[in-house]
């Protein structure tokens, strides 16, 4: 037994204190250690370089309607697992994890409430579920945001966030595609305004579908928006792309978006919009 032992064995027992593993944040784009709960009190926003980190339907509903307070639009039930697929693990393992992971049913989630006293049904795609993927759970939530919105008469938000479709349902989550589309086109008809915003990131048959199809193009700063991968492209044509490709600042300036807005002035650019494309809809 060395010295150090000995002496270790002599001194009176101290507990050893722990640390709770999630008490602080590690910036991914500055590297800077924020403490969790400021990090989250700041919209999940780097206050140091900006970053804007990913949240969930929750977060974002509490920062975009007034006072946090706000009405769940139930989403439809469709059939679960229609292919019966299985790659490393059953489909239907897949959904239950996600489910106990995030306390959701699918990655969009619907909610109505005021902006700024104006309203609006509002719909979230979580990119902690499957990775936001686009399946019959998403289409039928995303219709019945439009539905809800027809109904209600007030615009139609979503925030994007998704790696695409969901492989697991095969052609019935490419089908989305068009579903999504008509249901634009129904919201349209009725007079009333679809504004997209695109968060980090929103990519694949989600960016090929309804994430490109609004009246008002907005994204959050440094927003990965595209349909293939970087890698892919630059495989495919065999050359490298340029610096920030593929990012919302550079989509802006190639006129694929109307603006790049800042999380925290999100709400107020919204309500900017909303008394701009529907005059006259405040709430009493």
């Amino acid at each position: 037994m060395s010295w150090i032992d000995r002496v270790r064995k002599a001194l009176p027992f101290v507990a050893k204190r722990e640390t709770p593993d999630n008490l602080w944040h590690k910036c991914p784009s500055c590297g800077t250690m924020l403490f969790t709960r400021e990090y989250e009190e700041n919209q999940s926003v780097c206050p140091k370089c900006q970053h804007h980190g990913r949240i969930g339907p929750d977060a974002r509903f509490d920062a975009i309607f007034d006072g946090g307070i706000y009405t769940p639009i139930a989403a439809p039930s469709v059939r679960e697992d229609p292919l019966k697929f299985r790659d490393s693990k059953k489909y239907a393992d897949r959904l239950k994890a996600a489910r106990t992971k995030t306390g959701e049913q699918d990655a969009l989630l619907n909610a109505s409430g005021l902006i700024e006293g104006f309203k609006a049904v509002v719909g979230v795609q979580d990119f902690g579920f499957m990775g936001g993927s686009m399946g019959l759970g998403v289409g039928a939530a995303f219709l019945a945001g439009v539905e809800a919105a027809i109904a209600d008469q007030s615009p139609y938000i979503i925030f994007t966030a998704a790696g695409g479709a969901r492989m697991q349902e095969g052609i019935l989550s490419l089908m989305q595609m068009p579903k999504t589309t008509v249901a634009i086109q129904k919201l349209r008809e009725a007079g009333l305004p679809y504004i997209v915003v695109m968060t980090d990131p929103t990519t694949g048959g989600v960016t090929a579908s309804y994430a490109m199809l609004g009246d008002v193009q907005l994204a959050e700063p440094g927003a990965l928006i595209g349909f293939a991968g970087q890698r892919v492209i630059e495989s495919t044509i065999r050359e490298k792309l340029p610096e920030g490709f593929q990012r919302a600042e550079y989509l802006l300036d190639h006129g694929m978006l109307d603006m790049v807005v800042h999380r925290h002035k999100l709400r107020s650019e919204l309500a900017r919009l909303i008394a701009y494309l529907c005059p006259g809809k405040q709430a009493a």
